[in-house]
């Protein structure tokens, strides 16, 4: 399948404050996603992947390398019982690509690889089988597979192939989309459907079709889960877009037939460890097959901890087999809603954007009914609140809060719900006081009694209150607001640095409640007086579709360093910054620029493709934006009046049709200071 970049590959790609507890946010915005008719499609009557599929794929973290083979497979098995993975709900150890030899024997038949696989593909679903696990396997429904090697694929071979994955006792069947030769894909898929059930062995069947040919419409009949987008990448950008282009299709879903926005990266290393807690959460809200894609052999505990996470894996494998749905989306601020079979909900607020953000919602609004009161539990603290109905939180960029909210009769045993939250900018001037103001708010039915609270900084930074640091007591709604005086050393470099937030208070029941908040301040140097290319400046935070963000060179491909001189539209510059769809760049300017300047457009190295649009912000307000700009077009002259802004953010989109191919250009990106 086609990639946006210019490598051969398999398949296309389609610094803030932390978290509190809770706060005290009112009702979030009206749905902004509207949910599409639901297929009519009956799903297969087998009994199968009643709950979405829970296992392992070595795709992501080895692709074709030599280091897939059996001994890995057997280790992976070996660890989902050694880790608990087993006991947690993981079943399926799956092989993609690359497993057979590129030419099939005289009679037909698939040849696994003796050199990665010398006893053969039976000997290891044996070994699986003897560990209580199943194997899955990989082929395509064209006449090669996605690799270049041109391995064989399943078209005219179906039923041959079908039977020998019986035979060999695979349990599970991922089928790709390369090489089908225009061959209607209804017509494809339904074949090897029927091949798999004309073996008597039950094989789960995931078509990836890549959501070409809207699977969601037609495969409920055909398979038990369907690709609805093109592959996942181990970066936030991909994530992200797989998750807005899934969000939309939870009428599709349900047991037996899930919507599939592709496996796991928790632990690949692409992304923080935030970004994996969001990604592994709201794969679970969507009720999304949970297939890890790392290499568990060299995972750290940090990524086993999220992979084993119960409570998070049992919104994903609820019985009932809703897909969540989005109640609100406004600025970036999500809030996705799960009904489970007891009658609770499953919500994700989820922060799209790059600094906190305080995301709310309430318990009518995410489908309770009336009630005293909730009791609200936190799937990554693992603790149990009450709250009398306002669901929030104060949530780290991308970060996600995930909650299981009841209208339960005992919700008075927990202790209030409160919210742990910091209000001002956490951008300093090193040796310039700030002024920053902590809230502990109550949200619960309940009182919280002895609420103190402090703040904390790096050793040598002075942390000083100005206002009281503790109440008696707070009722519901109620709030002890407390300012401090921050002042990082003068000479400190610039960067990321932790505060630490703690309250502590105490429940009518004598409950005693701890919440320790990390939380993140920036150092920051505004620009030099007079002009300033902005490569030449440190960035506050950078984000590109594929690839890191360049200085002076467009944007190339996945490696750092690896751009061109900057080109659009036959012009060649020297200065700017090289970027891909979607991408946001922010620099800060600390209320003493005036203007910033640039031209922009989509980077030659791509030829005639790529569709992006650029846009400046600043404070969070949009203040300059081009309509869609094509590669085919010149560079086009972009201006901006940044007076008075703390912070600019260069935005470029992918003007909605898909990122392939949008290499984009701030050439000759300038501030005036």
């Amino acid at each position: 399948m086609r990639h946006p970049h210019t490598r051969t590959t398999r398949r296309r790609v389609v610094g803030a404050l932390t978290a509190g507890l809770l706060c005290a946010a009112g009702p979030a915005a009206p749905a902004a996603l509207a949910a599409p008719a639901r297929s009519a499609a009956a799903p297969l009557a087998d009994g199968l992947a009643l709950t979405p599929p829970m296992g392992f794929n070595n795709w992501n973290s080895t692709h074709c390398r030599a280091e897939f083979n059996e001994s890995m497979v057997k280790g992976i098995a070996d660890l989902f019982v050694a880790k608990g993975l087993k006991d947690a709900g993981y079943q399926y150890v799956n092989l993609d690509d690359c497993w057979a030899l590129p030419q099939r024997d005289a009679d037909g038949k698939l040849v696994p690889d003796p050199a990665r696989f010398p006893n053969g593909i039976k000997a290891v679903a044996d070994y699986v089988h003897s560990k209580g696990l199943k194997l899955g396997i990989y082929t395509s429904a064209g006449t090669k597979t996605c690799n270049s090697a041109g391995f064989p694929g399943a078209l005219g071979h179906e039923y041959s192939d079908a039977r020998q994955f019986a035979d060999w006792g695979v349990d599970y069947l991922k089928y790709d989309n390369c090489n089908n030769q225009g061959v209607d894909a209804k017509q494809r898929y339904t074949t090897m459907r029927d091949a798999l059930r004309a073996t008597g062995r039950p094989i789960v069947y995931s078509i990836c079709e890549w959501g070409q040919n809207k699977p969601w419409e037609w495969a409920s009949g055909v398979g038990h889960l369907w690709r609805t987008t093109g592959d996942i990448s181990d970066s936030w950008s991909s994530m992200l877009s797989i998750l807005k282009q899934n969000l939309p299709l939870a009428p599709y879903a349900g047991p037996g037939h899930w919507n599939d926005p592709d496996m796991l990266e928790v632990g690949n290393g692409g992304m923080t460890d935030t970004e994996y807690r969001s990604h592994f959460s709201l794969w679970s809200v969507m009720a999304a097959p949970l297939l890890i894609g790392t290499d568990l052999r060299k995972a750290s505990p940090a990524t086993v901890d999220v992979l084993d996470n119960r409570e998070v894996i049992a919104v994903d494998q609820d019985p009932l087999g809703k897909q969540g749905t989005v109640v609100s989306s406004a600025g970036g601020r999500w809030v996705i809603a799960k009904e489970m079979t007891d009658g609770s909900r499953a919500v994700a607020l989820f922060n799209e954007s790059g600094t906190a953000q305080r995301i709310a919602t309430d318990a009518a609004a995410v489908g309770l009914p009336d009630a005293a009161a909730y009791t609200l539990r936190d799937l990554w603290q693992h603790r149990s609140y009450n709250t009398a109905g306002t669901i929030a939180a104060t949530v780290p960029a991308h970060g996600t809060v995930l909650l299981r909210v009841s209208a339960d009769p005992h919700w008075a045993a927990h202790p209030p719900a409160a919210e742990l939250g910091l209000d001002g900018s956490p951008l300093l001037e090193a040796g310039t006081p700030a002024t920053l103001t902590s809230t502990v708010t109550d949200l619960g039915r309940t009182p919280a009694r002895r609420v103190s609270v402090s703040l904390t900084g790096p050793a040598g930074w002075t942390v000083r209150p100005t206002s009281a640091t503790t109440a008696a007591a707070l009722a519901t709604g109620g709030s002890l607001r407390t300012g401090w005086n921050v002042t990082a050393p003068a000479g400190t470099p610039t960067g990321s640095y932790g505060l630490t937030l703690e309250a502590r208070y105490v429940s009518p029941a004598g409950q005693r409640v701890t919440g320790t908040v990390p939380l993140t301040a920036a150092v920051v140097v505004r620009p030099p007086s007079g002009t300033s290319y902005l490569s030449d400046l440190t960035w506050l935070s950078a984000t590109s579709g594929w690839g890191p963000v360049e200085r002076d060179t467009s944007n190339g491909e996945s490696a750092a360093g690896d751009g061109h001189p900057i080109t659009v539209g036959g012009t060649v510059y020297a200065k700017g910054l090289g970027v891909h769809a979607p991408s946001d760049v922010s620099f800060y300017t600390g209320k003493a620029c005036g203007r910033l300047s640039a031209d922009v457009g989509v980077d030659d190295e791509k030829g005639t493709k790529g569709t992006v649009t650029f846009e400046v912000w600043a404070d969070g307000t949009k203040v300059a934006s081009t309509g869609v700009l094509t590669n085919a077009m010149p560079a086009q002259p972009l201006t901006a009046d940044v007076t008075g802004v703390q912070v600019v953010r260069l935005v470029v989109t992918d003007a909605g049709d898909g990122n392939d191919s949008d290499h984009a250009d701030w050439a000759d990106a300038r501030v005036s200071c």
